[in-house]
Protein backbone atom coordinates (compact mmCIF):
# COMPACT_ATOMS: atom_id res chain seq x y z
CA UNK A 1 0.00 0.00 0.00
CA UNK A 2 1.05 3.62 -0.52
CA UNK A 3 1.92 5.04 2.90
CA UNK A 4 -0.59 7.55 4.20
CA UNK A 5 -3.10 6.97 1.41
CA UNK A 6 -6.85 6.96 1.93
CA UNK A 7 -8.49 4.02 0.15
CA UNK A 8 -12.13 4.24 -0.93
CA UNK A 9 -13.71 1.45 -2.95
CA UNK A 10 -16.50 2.99 -5.01
CA UNK A 11 -17.95 -0.32 -6.26
CA UNK A 12 -19.38 -2.88 -3.80
CA UNK A 13 -22.57 -4.92 -3.45
CA UNK A 14 -25.07 -5.53 -0.66
CA UNK A 15 -27.08 -8.06 -2.69
CA UNK A 16 -26.69 -11.78 -3.27
CA UNK A 17 -26.28 -13.51 -6.62
CA UNK A 18 -26.74 -17.28 -6.65
CA UNK A 19 -25.32 -17.64 -10.16
CA UNK A 20 -21.98 -16.10 -9.18
CA UNK A 21 -21.96 -17.24 -5.55
CA UNK A 22 -22.03 -13.67 -4.26
CA UNK A 23 -23.11 -13.57 -0.60
CA UNK A 24 -24.03 -10.33 1.26
CA UNK A 25 -22.00 -11.10 4.38
CA UNK A 26 -21.10 -7.78 6.02
CA UNK A 27 -18.60 -9.11 8.59
CA UNK A 28 -16.80 -10.98 5.84
CA UNK A 29 -16.73 -7.88 3.61
CA UNK A 30 -15.33 -5.76 6.45
CA UNK A 31 -12.64 -8.36 7.15
CA UNK A 32 -11.71 -8.32 3.47
CA UNK A 33 -11.52 -4.54 3.55
CA UNK A 34 -9.31 -4.62 6.65
CA UNK A 35 -6.94 -7.17 5.15
CA UNK A 36 -6.67 -5.21 1.91
CA UNK A 37 -6.28 -1.84 3.67
CA UNK A 38 -9.54 -0.37 2.36
CA UNK A 39 -10.89 2.41 4.57
CA UNK A 40 -14.38 2.86 3.09
CA UNK A 41 -16.56 1.24 0.44
CA UNK A 42 -19.68 2.28 -1.44
CA UNK A 43 -22.31 -0.46 -1.51
CA UNK A 44 -25.61 -0.95 -3.30
CA UNK A 45 -28.24 -3.54 -4.17
CA UNK A 46 -28.19 -3.97 -7.94
CA UNK A 47 -31.50 -5.79 -8.46
CA UNK A 48 -34.43 -3.40 -7.96
CA UNK A 49 -35.50 -0.43 -5.88
CA UNK A 50 -36.79 -2.66 -3.07
CA UNK A 51 -33.18 -3.59 -2.42
CA UNK A 52 -32.44 -0.10 -1.14
CA UNK A 53 -34.02 -1.09 2.17
CA UNK A 54 -31.66 -4.07 2.23
CA UNK A 55 -28.74 -1.71 1.69
CA UNK A 56 -29.94 0.58 4.50
CA UNK A 57 -29.96 -2.38 6.90
CA UNK A 58 -26.63 -3.59 5.55
CA UNK A 59 -24.80 -0.35 6.44
CA UNK A 60 -26.65 0.28 9.71
CA UNK A 61 -24.19 0.98 12.52
CA UNK A 62 -21.26 1.00 10.09
CA UNK A 63 -21.62 4.22 8.13
CA UNK A 64 -18.07 5.21 9.05
CA UNK A 65 -16.92 2.41 6.68
CA UNK A 66 -19.83 1.75 4.31
CA UNK A 67 -21.42 4.40 2.07
CA UNK A 68 -24.86 3.46 0.68
CA UNK A 69 -25.83 4.13 -2.94
CA UNK A 70 -29.45 3.95 -4.11
CA UNK A 71 -30.37 1.66 -6.99
CA UNK A 72 -32.85 2.96 -9.57
CA UNK A 73 -34.06 2.00 -13.02
CA UNK A 74 -36.51 3.45 -15.55
CA UNK A 75 -38.28 0.07 -15.43
CA UNK A 76 -39.58 1.25 -12.03
CA UNK A 77 -41.58 4.03 -13.72
CA UNK A 78 -42.52 6.91 -11.43
CA UNK A 79 -41.43 4.83 -8.45
CA UNK A 80 -37.79 5.42 -9.45
CA UNK A 81 -37.85 9.11 -8.55
CA UNK A 82 -39.99 8.49 -5.46
CA UNK A 83 -37.47 5.91 -4.27
CA UNK A 84 -34.58 8.29 -4.88
CA UNK A 85 -36.31 11.02 -2.90
CA UNK A 86 -36.92 8.58 -0.05
CA UNK A 87 -33.35 7.29 0.10
CA UNK A 88 -31.44 10.47 -0.70
CA UNK A 89 -33.60 13.47 0.16
CA UNK A 90 -35.16 12.13 3.36
CA UNK A 91 -31.98 11.85 5.39
CA UNK A 92 -31.29 8.14 4.97
CA UNK A 93 -27.58 8.66 4.31
CA UNK A 94 -27.45 7.55 0.68
CA UNK A 95 -24.79 9.53 -1.18
CA UNK A 96 -25.04 8.33 -4.79
CA UNK A 97 -26.99 6.34 -7.39
CA UNK A 98 -26.20 2.99 -8.99
CA UNK A 99 -27.59 2.10 -12.43
CA UNK A 100 -27.43 -1.17 -14.37
CA UNK A 101 -28.39 -0.44 -18.01
CA UNK A 102 -28.26 -4.09 -19.22
CA UNK A 103 -31.35 -4.85 -17.12
CA UNK A 104 -33.46 -2.22 -18.89
CA UNK A 105 -34.85 -2.30 -22.45
CA UNK A 106 -33.38 1.11 -23.25
CA UNK A 107 -29.74 2.17 -23.79
CA UNK A 108 -28.33 4.46 -21.13
CA UNK A 109 -28.75 7.59 -23.27
CA UNK A 110 -32.47 6.99 -23.92
CA UNK A 111 -35.00 9.53 -22.65
CA UNK A 112 -36.43 6.94 -20.23
CA UNK A 113 -33.30 7.41 -18.09
CA UNK A 114 -33.53 11.19 -18.02
CA UNK A 115 -35.68 11.62 -14.87
CA UNK A 116 -32.99 9.76 -12.90
CA UNK A 117 -30.22 11.82 -14.46
CA UNK A 118 -32.16 15.02 -13.82
CA UNK A 119 -32.54 14.08 -10.15
CA UNK A 120 -28.77 13.57 -9.90
CA UNK A 121 -28.03 16.73 -11.88
CA UNK A 122 -30.07 18.92 -9.55
CA UNK A 123 -28.25 17.50 -6.49
CA UNK A 124 -24.76 17.07 -8.00
CA UNK A 125 -24.80 13.37 -7.16
CA UNK A 126 -22.45 10.61 -8.22
CA UNK A 127 -24.07 8.22 -10.71
CA UNK A 128 -22.21 4.92 -11.00
CA UNK A 129 -23.25 3.07 -14.15
CA UNK A 130 -22.30 -0.42 -15.24
CA UNK A 131 -20.57 0.00 -18.60
CA UNK A 132 -19.32 -2.72 -20.91
CA UNK A 133 -19.81 -4.38 -24.30
CA UNK A 134 -23.57 -4.77 -23.78
CA UNK A 135 -25.33 -2.57 -26.34
CA UNK A 136 -27.36 -0.70 -23.70
CA UNK A 137 -24.30 -0.11 -21.52
CA UNK A 138 -21.61 1.05 -23.94
CA UNK A 139 -19.80 4.06 -22.50
CA UNK A 140 -19.98 5.89 -25.83
CA UNK A 141 -23.57 6.76 -24.83
CA UNK A 142 -22.17 9.02 -22.10
CA UNK A 143 -21.06 11.38 -24.86
CA UNK A 144 -24.74 12.32 -25.27
CA UNK A 145 -25.78 12.13 -21.62
CA UNK A 146 -22.99 14.00 -19.82
CA UNK A 147 -23.43 17.42 -21.47
CA UNK A 148 -27.20 17.29 -20.94
CA UNK A 149 -26.78 16.83 -17.18
CA UNK A 150 -23.59 18.71 -16.25
CA UNK A 151 -24.31 18.67 -12.52
CA UNK A 152 -24.37 14.88 -12.33
CA UNK A 153 -21.04 13.11 -11.80
CA UNK A 154 -21.07 10.07 -14.03
CA UNK A 155 -18.73 7.21 -13.14
CA UNK A 156 -18.26 4.60 -15.88
CA UNK A 157 -18.20 1.36 -13.89
CA UNK A 158 -15.50 -1.01 -15.20
CA UNK A 159 -14.47 1.71 -17.69
CA UNK A 160 -16.10 -0.34 -20.44
CA UNK A 161 -14.24 -3.49 -19.28
CA UNK A 162 -12.92 -4.48 -22.75
CA UNK A 163 -11.95 -2.91 -26.04
CA UNK A 164 -13.25 -0.93 -27.86
CA UNK A 165 -15.51 0.08 -24.98
CA UNK A 166 -12.54 1.00 -22.79
CA UNK A 167 -11.43 3.56 -25.36
CA UNK A 168 -15.02 4.84 -25.50
CA UNK A 169 -14.94 5.42 -21.75
CA UNK A 170 -11.62 7.26 -21.95
CA UNK A 171 -12.93 9.41 -24.80
CA UNK A 172 -16.05 10.32 -22.81
CA UNK A 173 -13.96 11.32 -19.79
CA UNK A 174 -11.64 13.43 -21.95
CA UNK A 175 -14.57 15.16 -23.62
CA UNK A 176 -16.67 15.89 -20.54
CA UNK A 177 -15.46 17.04 -17.09
CA UNK A 178 -18.32 15.23 -15.31
CA UNK A 179 -17.36 11.75 -16.56
CA UNK A 180 -15.02 9.61 -14.44
CA UNK A 181 -13.58 6.13 -14.85
CA UNK A 182 -13.72 3.22 -12.40
CA UNK A 183 -11.12 0.46 -12.33
CA UNK A 184 -12.83 -2.84 -11.43
CA UNK A 185 -12.67 -5.51 -14.10
CA UNK A 186 -13.02 -9.25 -14.53
CA UNK A 187 -10.09 -9.15 -16.97
CA UNK A 188 -6.39 -8.94 -16.18
CA UNK A 189 -4.97 -6.78 -18.94
CA UNK A 190 -1.53 -5.44 -17.99
CA UNK A 191 -1.21 -1.69 -18.40
CA UNK A 192 -4.91 -0.88 -18.17
CA UNK A 193 -4.60 1.35 -15.09
CA UNK A 194 -1.78 3.29 -16.71
CA UNK A 195 -3.85 3.64 -19.90
CA UNK A 196 -6.88 4.98 -18.02
CA UNK A 197 -4.77 7.60 -16.23
CA UNK A 198 -2.82 8.52 -19.36
CA UNK A 199 -6.06 8.92 -21.31
CA UNK A 200 -8.31 10.69 -18.81
CA UNK A 201 -5.91 12.08 -16.19
CA UNK A 202 -5.15 10.94 -12.64
CA UNK A 203 -7.91 13.20 -11.25
CA UNK A 204 -10.57 11.28 -13.19
CA UNK A 205 -9.94 7.64 -12.25
CA UNK A 206 -11.45 5.93 -9.17
CA UNK A 207 -10.63 2.63 -7.49
CA UNK A 208 -13.42 0.05 -7.49
CA UNK A 209 -13.30 -3.65 -6.69
CA UNK A 210 -16.82 -5.01 -7.36
CA UNK A 211 -16.62 -6.86 -4.05
CA UNK A 212 -17.73 -9.38 -2.90
CA UNK A 213 -18.05 -10.62 -6.48
CA UNK A 214 -14.35 -9.88 -6.99
CA UNK A 215 -11.50 -10.16 -4.48
CA UNK A 216 -10.63 -6.58 -3.47
CA UNK A 217 -6.96 -7.52 -2.97
CA UNK A 218 -6.34 -8.32 -6.62
CA UNK A 219 -8.32 -5.30 -7.79
CA UNK A 220 -6.35 -3.06 -5.43
CA UNK A 221 -3.10 -4.66 -6.51
CA UNK A 222 -3.63 -3.55 -10.08
CA UNK A 223 -3.27 0.04 -8.87
CA UNK A 224 -0.61 -0.41 -6.20
CA UNK A 225 1.69 -2.34 -8.57
CA UNK A 226 1.05 -0.04 -11.53
CA UNK A 227 3.70 2.31 -12.91
CA UNK A 228 1.82 5.38 -11.72
CA UNK A 229 3.59 7.93 -9.58
CA UNK A 230 2.71 7.65 -5.88
CA UNK A 231 0.83 10.95 -5.99
CA UNK A 232 -1.37 9.64 -8.81
CA UNK A 233 -1.92 6.34 -6.99
CA UNK A 234 -3.19 8.27 -3.96
CA UNK A 235 -5.68 10.12 -6.15
CA UNK A 236 -6.99 6.93 -7.74
CA UNK A 237 -7.07 4.97 -4.48
CA UNK A 238 -9.20 7.43 -2.56
CA UNK A 239 -8.63 11.15 -2.92
CA UNK A 240 -10.73 11.42 -6.08
CA UNK A 241 -13.61 9.52 -4.50
CA UNK A 242 -13.42 11.66 -1.37
CA UNK A 243 -13.75 14.77 -3.51
CA UNK A 244 -16.62 13.41 -5.62
CA UNK A 245 -18.56 12.17 -2.60
CA UNK A 246 -17.98 15.42 -0.69
CA UNK A 247 -16.44 13.54 2.24
CA UNK A 248 -14.44 15.42 4.90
Amino acid sequence: MIEGSLVIDIHGHSNSNERTGMIPDRPRLLRAMDRAGIDMACVFHSCDGRGNRVTARYVEGCTDRLIPFAFASPTMGDDAERELRRTIDDGNGFRGIKLYPPSAPWPLHDDHWHPIYRFADERRLVVLLHTGPESHAEPKHLMRVAPQFPGARFVAGHSGNVQPQRDQAIAAARAHPNVFLETSSTFRDPGVIEALVAGAGADRVLFGSDQPLMDPRSQLGRIVTSRLADEDKRKVLGENARRLLDLP
